[in-house]
Formats: structure tokens, sequence, C-alpha cells
């Protein structure tokens, strides 16, 4: 996909190569592309989780050809396109959040993007924990109920494509023979992005990432933070992160959906939820 990495690299965006083969590749995903003189100048995707969730990202426009209503053609086709869906999210920046309230979505609540240049080991003082391993094989399919609990929806694909792609970032925490939560990430274009983190529990959830940011150290990490973990955000600020920016998440139609959000810790980034 080099003209949509193309894209999304001009605007110093974090999404590589394989994100974008992930998402268009992926059965039942939306992925739409505007073009000038056969070239891609504008994209909108949606991933699609069972027509449960419909989760939209990479609304792109080059720069030279903004100004001319090519997002908003792109957000009603892909909307269009979504009728089926029980709830339509994403994560907008302020800049779009007003386009996408004239298509009816309501503001949900925010997610901070919680950025550190180079993970440190004296910053991140790792205590040695016999519950937390490496991603499995065998850990996969109850890995994907975990995250279904906590979201709702089965998105099977996102945690196959994460752990698949990138196991050496995939840890699962355990006890009494049960995954109590886990901790997926990435490596993208500027940052390596630790995320979707399940838990239990904040406890759980703080082991976890400190286990994951151990195994990152000397490298840049991004975090994107839903705005009811205030404690780990506090936490993190104090551990050298800065907040960069936030999202604003917003829905369509149904906004709650069977899941228990207040056990998601990290998202998976904007473009994935």
């Amino acid at each position: 996909m080099p003209q949509t990495t193309e894209l999304s690299e001009a605007e110093g965006w974090n999404q590589t190569g394989k994100d974008w083969k992930m998402l268009v590749a992926s059965p039942g995903n939306v992925c739409l592309a505007y073009t000038s003189d056969d070239k891609i100048i504008a994209t909108a995707t949606a991933m699609n989780y069972d027509n449960e969730l419909a989760w939209i990202g990479m609304v792109l426009v080059h720069r030279d050809h903004r100004g001319k209503g090519i997002s908003k053609l792109l957000i009603a086709a892909l909307l269009d396109k979504l009728k089926s869906c029980r709830s339509v999210k994403l994560d907008a920046t302020p800049a779009g959040q007003p386009v996408y309230e004239k298509f009816g979505f309501k503001s949900e609540c925010l997610v901070h993007r919680m950025t550190s240049d180079a993970i440190t080991r004296d910053l991140m003082k790792l205590e040695i924990n016999s519950s937390i391993k490496q991603v499995a094989a065998g850990d996969i399919s109850e890995i994907i109920t975990c995250d279904q609990q906590a979201n709702g929806v089965k998105r099977k694909a996102l945690i196959e494509y994460l752990i698949g792609e990138y196991p050496q970032e995939a840890f699962v925490i355990r006890k009494l023979g049960k995954i109590k939560g886990f901790a997926l990430g990435r490596t993208g274009a500027r940052y390596h992005q630790i995320g979707p983190l399940i838990a239990d529990s904040t406890e759980d959830a703080k082991k976890l990432l400190l286990y994951s940011l151990y195994h990152h150290k000397g490298l840049p990490v991004v975090l994107d933070v839903p705005e009811w973990n205030n404690k780990l955000i506090g936490w993190l600020l104090t551990a050298g992160f800065i907040k960069q920016r936030h999202f604003v998440r917003m829905h369509l139609h149904e906004r709650t959906l069977p899941g228990v959000p207040q056990n998601m810790y990290l998202i998976s980034g904007p473009e994935f939820g």
C-alpha cells in the first residue's frame, strides 16, 4: 500500500504499510480512496466488527486538496455502506469533531495521547512477576474472549493481526490458570504503540504496562488512554510521559455495547479503537 502509506506518513501519523494492508485485507472492512490523476489523494476506512460495531479511521486528505469537501464525500459513502451496523464509532481530532457532528455523531469521552521519546530502565523499574508471560499460540482464543468482554464486540481480526505480526510485544497476566489481562502492541512509523491493554484491575494493568515498557527501553512509545483511567494518566505523567494531544470519542446510533469499558486501559489507536 505505498500510496496510502505515503499519505499517512506525510501527516506524521504512526501507521505503517502493515497496518494499511490489514485494514484493506480484513473481510467486512470498508476502505475507500479518492483519486486524482490516478493518484490516491484521500482515504477513509472502517473496521467492521461483525456488524455490531464499525470503527472509522484513516480519514486523510492530501494537503493540496483540502477544502473541496472530499472528506465529507468519503464519510457519507462510508456511512452508507455501514447502515446495517449496530453502532459506528471513531476517535476524532478536535478539528475533525465539527465535521462528524454534522453527520449526527455525538461526543462520548476523551482519549489522551501520552508519549515518551525514550523509555529508560531507571524510569521503569521492573518487578519480576511470574504471572506475566509472553503470549503463546494457545492463549489467542482466550485473549479474544477477554477483549470481547471489555469491548462488547469480537475483534478477532485485530487481535490475531497484532499477535501474529508483533508476538514480541504481546503479554498476558494469569491468575489461577486464567488470563486476567493482556497487553499487545505494534511498531509504528514514529512510535511503538502499546495497546490494547485490558485488565480486571488497575493493579494488573499497571503490572502489564510496566512489563511492556521495560521491553521497550530506549524506544519512543505512544499510549492512547481513555479519560476514565485518570489514575493511570497521573502515574504516566509522574513517570515522564507527556500529554501530546487528545481525541474525542464519538458515536452514531447505539453508544453502549454489552462490555465493561473500564477494563480497557489502553486502546490500540484511533484507527482501530
